[in-house]
């Protein structure tokens, strides 16, 4: 098997937990001995992953270019992953026309339609509605998914959502969470781990969002009750306007990008993740149970990962209508699981069980395959029972290839 990913970023998986979700599915693709090649339109980075010494291809392309349609018949894949489905959305028409007979997959990431619908209701502070979720980006993002032969999706409430809300078929959707080895290693004591941390990638919205009420409404509290506390806030691409936040008097020290996430959540007693938006699955919180730091966060900051168990710390709601009450208790929340080291043990050996009963990779790697190669043996079948999916495709090559060539020959005389 030939399969070809395509992404408008590169790999950075200590950058964000997108970067380490796509690695986990690279590795299960590397593992079937399948020849893997990666195309990206963006430029890399410094911190970009060096596929290469996994032995995948890296090629740079070109939106709106038929440089591409040639990149696309050299390559010739069996299988081609969207990452993310924007584009999905640039090249998935010459995937259509080029490779026909390519299985098409969809990695989300996250729902971007209900990320964007719980923002805007933040953003008019009111209770987030589900006819929110009505949007042009959900239009768009759903179109997608039925574009593709499969959907990846990384948290089942996301995939109840779009079963039981807009209605898509199950059999164009996979629940593939991050994918872990089990959990065996003993954790650090309680007198080993000190002071609370704070990460994310600053790039992202919700994480900005909950470094500023860190700041701004729960900090305060916090240090109120432990006077000689320190916050550490990490995250990749910190602007000018995170580094004013920084002020060591309050305890309050914006450190930026992490070289190793582990390590510095691994030193913490308490992870801290006011999330009031937001979708998907949070890498900060795979990471603090895999180090054995519990967390406080919001019920939007644990979804999808609990199943049922008990979280690796506190889960304190989030009150639209009353901002002051949910400082409070999250504060309070906070300080008595860092002051209770009965209760900080509990929680810590909870995230090993969430672990290992909702994240082994040995529980979806074959089935992952099983359905490829499904799909692939069915192909036709596969699409036929999709007639939404095949109008789509019909629609959306001739008015997104249209659009892409008008853009082509505006870029030639430029």
């Amino acid at each position: 098997m030939k399969l070809l990913v395509i992404s408008n970023v590169w790999v950075e998986p200590q950058s964000t937990a997108a970067g380490s979700r796509i690695l986990q599915l690279l590795h299960i693709f590397l593992e079937q001995n399948w020849e893997v090649s990666y195309a990206s339109t963006a430029s890399k980075s410094d911190y970009a992953f060096d596929l290469k010494v996994l032995g995948i291809a890296t090629h740079h392309i070109e939106m709106n270019n038929a440089s591409f349609d040639a990149f696309l018949e050299a390559e010739d894949p069996d299988i081609v992953l969207f990452d993310r489905f924007m584009t999905e959305e640039q090249f998935g028409w010459r995937i259509a026309s080029v490779c026909p007979e390519a299985i098409k997959i969809l990695d989300t990431e996250d729902l971007h339609c209900l990320r964007k619908a719980r923002e805007g209701a933040l953003k008019e502070n009111r209770s987030f509605a589900e006819s929110d979720l009505i949007s042009d980006i959900a239009l768009r993002e759903i179109a997608s998914i039925y574009r593709c032969d499969l959907t990846l999706m990384i948290s089942r409430f996301e995939m109840e959502l779009l079963e039981s809300f807009f209605k898509v078929p199950s059999q164009l959707l996979m629940y593939i969470p991050f994918l872990l080895d089990s959990l065996k290693a003993d954790f650090k004591s309680y007198s080993e781990h000190d002071n609370f941390v704070s990460i994310g990638n600053f790039l992202h919205g919700p994480n900005w969002d909950a470094t500023l009420v860190l700041k701004k409404s729960i900090w305060p509290l916090i240090r109120k009750e432990l006077p000689k506390a320190q916050l550490s806030v990490y995250g990749a691409y910190p602007s000018d306007k995170v580094m004013q936040l920084h002020n060591p008097k309050e305890g309050f020290l914006i450190k930026g990008r992490a070289d190793d996430a582990m390590e510095v959540i691994s030193k913490a007693k308490v992870l801290l993740a006011p999330l009031r938006y937001g979708a998907g699955l949070k890498g900060k919180f795979i990471d603090a149970m895999q180090c054995g730091t519990p967390s406080v966060t919001t019920e939007i900051g644990a979804e999808g990962m609990q199943q049922g168990l008990p979280w690796s710390g506190e889960v304190v709601p989030y009150f639209e209508e009353g901002n002051t009450d949910f400082y409070n208790a999250f504060a309070k929340a906070a300080t008595a699981l860092y002051s209770n080291e009965s209760q900080w043990k509990v929680a810590q050996e909870n995230g090993r069980a969430i672990i290992n009963a909702n994240f082994q990779k040995s529980t979806f790697d074959q089935k992952f395959i099983y359905k490829i190669k499904t799909i692939s043996n069915y192909l036709k079948s596969h699409r036929l029972s999709n007639f939404t999916g095949r109008m789509l495709q019909f629609h959306t090559m001739r008015s997104t290839m249209f659009m892409s060539k008008w853009i082509e020959e505006k870029n030639k005389g430029g």
